[in-house]
């Protein structure tokens, strides 16, 4: 299903997405971010702060509450969410990307997360097209994405203009589609959005020199002293993976809340690679104690443990983590340093 839709009456089909939460990105304080959809939305956003990935895995959620009676078996009462559906607009194709690899991890080797799906399975992603680089640090093409890739998305919108094309690519986005206002495109429109997603296709970015051959060379250098030169900026703040669309490692903790009886939560909360406790032994070893350790981790696992469990990159070239980095580290140049380097 295809229409070409009118900017102006954006607003209107999400009007009409009567029994959806609907979101998209809104300028506050300065910051792009996902706010609930008001009456006057423009996708004039480069790209939200925060990735689209709290949607199904938010950054704290509790599993179940439990309640320990002396003298009885603990009731344990499970918490998985209950969500109405949810239709996310203005997703960039670098997060759309991120979409199956999420979706890969929490659904894998016999494993399924139900928390993640059962929010999961309610969200429709309507995408918006790049058609020019929208930060200096993108480089989606260099790991194997497209500023059009449909990766992900229910819906692709391209900006032709005065209005969208709009695609639908799932089910789930044709619903959303149907009730669109718009008419269906003429081939003149056809040929506007193909000349655009060419110019789109051709137009520069950075570039991670050779992604597909950084499993093996990043394998090969894993005791590269070229870590910790690398690292040695580096403030443990974690904002890198925070805001990373990929990243997925979490902490669980037991949050009590009474004592008489014992009550209290079960809470997943998001972790990080790069904090000095990350891998905190009980006994007080940790395996990874140093600045270069961690990045390596990070890295390593965005370009080679990702690609031997899955079959693909983790990154998806958004660029958040270099251009939000308050020391300058940029992944891009250190896999380029890395699989360069000859150990």
């Amino acid at each position: 299903m295809e229409k070409l839709i009118d900017k102006k009456r954006l607003s209107d089909w999400i009007a009409a997405l009567a029994d959806w939460e609907v979101f998209a990105p809104a300028l506050e304080d300065g910051v792009w971010a996902w706010k609930p959809a008001g009456e006057d939305v423009r996708l004039e956003h480069s790209n939200v702060k925060q990735p689209p990935k709290g949607f199904a895995f938010p950054q704290r959620e509790i599993y179940f509450s439990f309640e320990q009676i002396k003298g009885e078996a603990p009731k344990l009462t499970p918490k998985v969410p209950e969500t109405k559906k949810r239709a996310v607009f203005g997703v960039r194709p670098c997060d759309g990307r991120a979409v199956p690899r999420m979706d890969a991890l929490f659904d894998s080797e016999g494993f399924h997360d139900d928390y993640y799906w059962a929010r999961r399975d309610k969200i429709a992603y309507v995408g918006l097209a790049c058609n020019q680089p929208v930060n200096a640090t993108c480089f989606c093409k260099s790991v194997g994405g497209s500023p059009v890739s449909t990766d992900g998305m229910d819906v692709l919108l391209t900006d032709l203009g005065d209005h969208y094309f709009a695609k639908a690519l799932t089910k789930a986005g044709e619903a959303l589609l149907s009730v669109a206002p718009g008419e269906k495109p003429s081939a003149g429109d056809q040929k506007k959005l193909k000349d655009t997603h060419a110019k789109a296709e051709a137009a520069p970015q950075r570039a991670v020199n050779d992604a597909a051959g950084a499993p093996a060379a990043l394998k090969a250098n894993f005791d590269s002293p070229l870590w910790e030169t690398l690292a040695q900026g580096c403030i443990g703040c974690g904002i890198c993976t925070f805001l990373c669309p990929t990243c997925h490692c979490f902490d669980i903790n037991d949050e009590v809340t009474g004592t008489a009886p014992m009550k209290g939560n079960r809470v997943r909360t998001w972790d990080n690679c790069q904090f000095p406790d990350f891998t905190m032994h009980t006994s007080g070893h940790n395996p990874r104690e140093s600045l270069g350790s961690r990045l390596r981790q990070r890295v390593c696992h965005k370009f080679q443990y990702f690609h031997e469990n899955f079959g693909m990159l983790q990154c998806t070239g958004c660029g958040r983590c270099v251009s939000e980095c308050p020391v300058g580290i940029d992944i891009a140049n250190v896999v380029n340093k890395v699989t360069e380097h000859v150990a």
